[in-house]
């Protein structure tokens, strides 16, 4: 119930749509765009129950590489951001095997394909939702703090160590923590 000073959520994606080849607005892609070496797949798929975006892979350090990826850019047209202020963070219905995930924010200060915003992601084997609260997102390769006024693409992330990754996400949504 909102308290009339803070927002309801948000939904920014519920894989509504049913399972199937990938659709919507999300791209995946690994450390290859780099030279590396992980494998990355993603698909819309019914995962213990859910329509949900499927990414698994095999997430590789070799030749300096460490990451496979789902992004979406936000905002209507695509890219153009959405305002987050008011809410305390972004939540995920995620499940998976337990690895080392992340989420990833780009704003309207990121400019570098290499800089970004992360926090970790816990995953475990059974649907749970996730509160990230903008205050676990740390800044990588960039010098400015969060600026939730104009979030422009969230990435769901496998990295930073070599391990088969198996993750997916039933529902994305702003969240104001009620």
């Amino acid at each position: 119930m909102s308290d009339g000073l803070s927002p309801a959520p948000r939904r920014l994606d519920d894989f509504d749509a049913g399972p199937g080849l990938m659709t919507r607005r999300w791209s995946v892609f690994s450390d290859r765009v780099m030279g590396g070496r992980s494998i990355a797949n993603g698909t819309m798929a019914t995962v213990h129950g859910r329509h949900a975006l499927h990414l698994t892979g095999d997430v590789s350090l070799e030749q300096n590489g460490g990451f496979i990826q789902a992004a979406c850019a936000l905002g209507d047209p695509p890219g153009s951001g959405v305002n987050a202020h008011g809410f305390r963070g972004v939540a995920l219905s995620v499940c998976g095997t337990p690895g080392s995930y992340f989420v990833h924010l780009r704003t309207a200060d990121t400019r570098a394909p290499w800089q970004y915003y992360g926090a970790p992601l816990p995953v475990s084997g059974e649907w749970t939702d996730v509160m990230l609260e903008w205050g676990a997102f740390t800044p990588v390769s960039i010098a400015e703090p969060l600026d939730v006024r104009r979030i422009v693409r969230i990435g769901l992330v496998a990295a930073k160590t070599a391990f088969r990754a198996d993750v997916a996400l039933s529902a994305l949504w702003l969240a104001t923590g009620d």
